[in-house]
């Protein structure tokens, strides 16, 4: 199934354009026209212009070829709008309004499905937010970006049932500085499911990871099928709603879903291949990881550089912890670093560089772990409060040294504005990097296990 047209289209009307302020149809409009190069049509019975554009009566007035409906008027008229895009040739809507199954109004659901069938439209929707395309120019997201921060272009995927928890991790997730190719709300997927998407996103050049929000699936054997062939060339990413039963409730009143077993959900995720997050901040560490780092480790065996014999006792006990494995530095490494160190220096793992450490003590105890046979992962843990680490130049020698892509280096960092400013220059340098020492130590695990496929 070629869903393109979803995120590429050029030619496009808004089937329910508003004049009024806030209104679905005004933000999405509004949307195309900020920055966006389109031809998008607005399309309302009522108006005879929206924004200064001149307003169609219906969308078989366009003049032209369009590529894509987007259709946010109310339930009730959305299968004879689909009927019309059908008459003009559009293939491809997105159906914003809300009011089909998931309020038990399965007869407008049903007419819907005729007219799509009907002319053979692929359909994302209804009751979703649709989707943002980063590269393509393509936003239905009805919240201003004044509420949802957009997230930058990036090669994260994220693929959500729900619009409301989807648009909070975009949000966050744009906030946070992580990079999107493309976000689809998909809703009631009355005939593209989710299944399709992570298809689509799986042979997708702009995309590297696939985040997945789901409540319920379609067809299981599909979803499995799907997600085993593309779990084997990207990692996928799921959180699960509706894990309880009242969070079955809720998915059912939610989208319509038959949210089922959790435990089962859950095994056909291991034996999908998927990795299974289950909690948001789960989510956006696991992602991290896969977003910095694009090539597989050689081992499993992680050696800890810490300026705080605290965090450095944390880190141990977090890999100790999560079944991981502590690396063994060699003799000559080790003798090497001490003649270099100060003799109250730990040369062991942690190598503990001590409250007065430098930024020059960083490179060196980096550079013989990136030698050493039996490192495979480095954890630097960077304690911004000590007086003399500065923040560019350390930043320089990760950035360095990480450009080599010899070993993974994840890296910790835990304070306040100071070493939130430092977090975020090592990532926007290409490096993850955690507030928490166990929170990086379970991404490495997760990242390990991946990759052990």
């Amino acid at each position: 199934m070629n869903l393109d047209t979803f995120f590429k289209a050029n030619k496009i009307a808004v089937i329910g354009a508003s004049r009024d302020e806030g209104k679905v149809g005004n933000v999405i409009f509004r949307n195309f026209l900020e920055g966006f190069d389109k031809e998008v049509y607005p399309v309302n019975p009522n108006a005879d212009e929206v924004m200064g554009y001149k307003c169609y009566k219906n969308v078989r007035d366009i003049p032209g070829k369009l590529e894509l409906g987007i259709i946010c008027v109310p339930a009730k008229f959305v299968p004879s709008a689909v009927l019309d895009c059908g008459k003009k040739g559009i293939r491809h809507v997105i159906i914003i309004s809300a009011g089909f199954k998931e309020v038990n109004n399965t007869k407008l659901e049903k007419a819907l499905l005729s007219a799509l069938q009907k002319y053979n439209i692929q359909c994302v929707g209804p009751n979703c937010l649709g989707v943002y395309s980063s590269k393509g120019h393509i936003d239905t997201l009805f919240l201003p970006k004044d509420r949802l921060k957009r997230p930058k272009e990036g090669v994260i995927s994220f693929v959500s049932q729900s619009g409301a928890s989807g648009s909070a991790i975009l949000d966050l997730a744009a906030e946070e500085g992580f990079g999107f190719a493309k976000f689809v709300s998909y809703g009631n997927a009355i005939n593209v499911d989710e299944s399709d998407f992570i298809e689509y996103l799986g042979n997708d050049p702009d995309t590297k990871v696939i985040c997945l929000y789901v409540e319920g699936v379609k067809d299981g054997k599909k979803f499995l099928d799907t997600c085993k062939k593309v779990s084997a060339k990207k990692p996928i990413i799921a959180i699960k709603g509706g894990v309880t039963e009242a969070g079955k409730k809720a998915a059912m009143s939610h989208t319509g879903s038959l949210a089922g077993s959790a435990e089962i959900y859950f095994g056909v995720f291991k034996q999908a291949g998927i990795i299974t997050a289950h909690t948001l901040e789960e989510v956006f560490d696991y992602v991290k990881i896969f977003e910095k780092i694009n090539f597989k480790p050689k081992g499993r065996k992680i050696q800890i550089v810490t300026n705080g014999g605290g965090f450095g006792i944390l880190s141990s006990d977090a890999i100790s912890n999560l079944g991981m494995d502590m690396a063994s530095m060699s003799s000559a490494l080790k003798n090497s670093l001490k003649k270099k160190f100060p003799p109250i220096a730990v040369i062991d793992n942690p190598i503990d560089l001590l409250g007065d450490a430098t930024t020059e003590r960083y490179r060196l105890a980096l550079e013989a772990c990136i030698k050493d046979k039996n490192v495979d992962i480095i954890l630097a843990v960077v304690l911004s409060q000590t007086p003399l680490i500065e923040k560019e130049s350390i930043v320089d020698v990760l950035k360095e040294l990480n450009d080599k892509k010899k070993k993974p280096i994840i890296t910790v960092t835990t304070g306040s504005e100071y070493s939130e400013i430092l977090k975020q220059e090592i990532e926007e340098h290409g490096l993850p990097c955690f507030r928490f020492p166990f929170n990086a130590v379970r991404a490495i695990k997760v990242f390990l296990e991946y990759y052990k496929k």
